[in-house]
This record gives C-alpha cells, sequence and structure tokens, in this order.
C-alpha cells in the first residue's frame, strides 16, 4: 500500500474537530490512482470522509448537469477545462475565490478569470500521442511524427482515440484540429483520421494504455498519459506533432447547490496547496502543477520543446460551440465507414 505524505500544516485539524468533521462527495475526472490519492489524502489532512466517484470529464459533465435540480456532488475535479467552464456557463457551479490564489500560475488564473470564478486550473498538460515501437517495428509501420501521419493509408486499423461526447481528451483533440487547420481542414483531418481508427473508447487515456497492452499501435492522448506508460515498463514512445499542438488547463469546480459546501470549499484550498499537488509525483501522474512552489517532474513533457497554439478555451469551452462541434463530428465524421 502507497503511503500518503500530505503536509497538513495548513489544514490539520485537531483530534476533536477531526471527530465532528463531515463528509465529501468528491467527483473526480482524473486517473484512477490520482483520485484515489487525492481522496485519501483529504481524509488524513481533515478528518473528514470523502465519498470518491471517478468518470471521464464528459460524463461527469453530464451527471453535474442531469443532477442539477438535486445535487448529489459536492465538488469536480480534474479532467479537461473545456467542461468546466461550460458548466460554469450553464450556472452548474459555485463561484469561489480562494485565498490560495496567489501561488498559483497565471494560466490557472486565466481560467478562474474566464469562467467568473466558478472554476480554476489545477494542471496543464499538452495533447499528442504515443505509440508502441515493438508493434510499430512488427507492422513494418513508419515512425510517425506528425499529426498528418497519421491518415496515412498504413495506419489503418492501427489508431485509437476517445469518443469526443464523452472524453475531454478527445473534445480537446476535435477543438485543437479546427483551431490548427481552420473548421473546413479540422473536419476533413477528423475524417480521413476515422478511416484508420480501430475503436473510439469512453476514457480519453484508454488508447494509450491499449497500445501499452499491444492491442493498438498508437493512441491519441495526453502526452503526459503516454508517459505514464513508458515510466511504468512499457515500449511506448511519445509524440509532439510536428503541426503544432493544443493543451489542456485541468481544473476543479464547486457543484452549486452542494449539500457540503464547507467542505467542498476545503477541498478546494487544500488541492492548490504545494502538500496536495505533490501528491500527483506518487501515482505517476506528469502534468504541470498550477501551484508555482509544487513540483514538476523531470519526466514530464517540457512545454518549451512543444510547439503550442494559442488555443482559445473561452470560444472552445462555451456550451454552444462545443454542442455545435460534437453534433457535427456525429453527423459528419462518426456515420463515416471504417
Amino acid at each position: 500500500m502507497r503511503t500518503i505524505l500530505v503536509g497538513a500544516s495548513l489544514f490539520a485539524l485537531s483530534a476533536g474537530a477531526a471527530s465532528a468533521a463531515g463528509k465529501l462527495n468528491f467527483y473526480c475526472s482524473a486517473q484512477e490512482e490520482w483520485c484515489q490519492i487525492m481522496a485519501r489524502g483529504f481524509e488524513e489532512a481533515t478528518g473528514i470522509d470523502v465519498d470518491m466517484t471517478r468518470k471521464s470529464s464528459g460524463e461527469t459533465f453530464a451527471q453535474v448537469k442531469a443532477e442539477a435540480t438535486n445535487p448529489k456532488g459536492d465538488i469536480w475535479w480534474g479532467g479537461t477545462g473545456d467542461p468546466h467552464l461550460q458548466a460554469a456557463e450553464e450556472g452548474l457551479t459555485e463561484a469561489y475565490v480562494s485565498p490560495m490564489r496567489d501561488q498559483l500560475h497565471p494560466w490557472s488564473l486565466a481560467q478562474a478569470a474566464s469562467a467568473g470564478d466558478r472554476t480554476i486550473g489545477i494542471y496543464s498538460g499538452a495533447l499528442g500521442f504515443g505509440y508502441n515501437s515493438d508493434l510499430l517495428a512488427a507492422n513494418g509501420l513508419p515512425e510517425p511524427k506528425c499529426w498528418e501521419d497519421l491518415t496515412k493509408p498504413e495506419f489503418k486499423g492501427h489508431i485509437q482515440i476517445a469518443n469526443p461526447n464523452s472524453s475531454g481528451t478527445a473534445y480537446t483533440t476535435l477543438a485543437t484540429m479546427v483551431q490548427l487547420f481552420g473548421e473546413d481542414g479540422g473536419f476533413d483531418y477528423m475524417k480521413r483520421l476515422h478511416a484508420n481508427v480501430n475503436q473510439y473508447t469512453k476514457s480519453g487515456s484508454a488508447p494509450i494504455k491499449a497500445a501499452a497492452q499491444g492491442e493498438t499501435t498508437v493512441g491519441i492522448v495526453f502526452m503526459h498519459d503516454a508517459v505514464a506508460q513508458t515510466v511504468a515498463g512499457f515500449p511506448i514512445v511519445t509524440v509532439a506533432p510536428c503541426e503544432g499542438t493544443g493543451y489542456e488547463i485541468g481544473s476543479m469546480s464547486i457543484i452549486a447547490g452542494a449539500r457540503n459546501m464547507d467542505e467542498a470549499k476545503q477541498f478546494y484550498d487544500w488541492a492548490l496547496s504545494v502538500e496536495a499537488q505533490n501528491l500527483a509525483l506518487q501515482v505517476n501522474a506528469f502534468q504541470v502543477p498550477s501551484n508555482m512552489n509544487a513540483e514538476t517532474s523531470d519526466k514530464a513533457p517540457d512545454f518549451a520543446a512543444i510547439k503550442l497554439i494559442d488555443y482559445d478555451f473561452k470560444k472552445y469551452g462555451s456550451s454552444d460551440e462545443r454542442k455545435r462541434l460534437l453534433s457535427k463530428w456525429d453527423s459528419d465524421v462518426s456515420t463515416l465507414p471504417q
């Protein structure tokens, strides 16, 4: 069992207070191990009981929306920022200004500003893909270095990506292609990619896990998820595409009407602390943390070496734009033969 190292100096309660602590219903859209260590870490720091539910960001957004008249969750942590921004726009999340904000990177605060303080950035990660070098060699495939390489006929049946309706990772991919190549060019790319996809998964990280297990050659994911598979000992090579790429600002939001609002605010403050953000290193989560004093792994993708687009979070995180792009993907891309 992992030891959870939590410096709880700002958040520790006396034994008496801890015994009287409440509970927290925690919706988590990061990797399972990270969700678990955050839940257990907060329990240790505060004595508050945490009931954690892990789903992808698209699924969690749908659940928060479905429960809007009778909220069951208190806080939503992790997952791509776009659905958090949409939830903010639809009034599904609560505005909150944490006393921890002076410790955060500007990109984290920009996320909060664009949502009227109804969400905030907790980590950042660049989009890319990873491939299984053993399978690539066994199939005589050329080393892919660019997005365009993945549309070559020889990659037919060798690529996995998540479904953008359920996965924030895949929606970020769709929005990235539209911003890289224009809307017509972006959808043309998604159509050509579709011809080579062997499966659309529910979870954004599932494609690279499948590649690690030898079930597919290429997985389109956030680069930190590919690095995690390499660190775990699998023959995965991580690629920052040559044309440029988008990125995510993983976010956190308090759910409007939360039953345990005080506990939700306590978690929010704790999750922005150095101590909480450093827990990522224990579970091989290689994102860049939002607290300026938190540690970034030396194995994390180097943002300075990646050609990043100026991703328009406000536009592509808006409810209308997200619905429009997903509807167009459903009608123009997913229905095509493979």
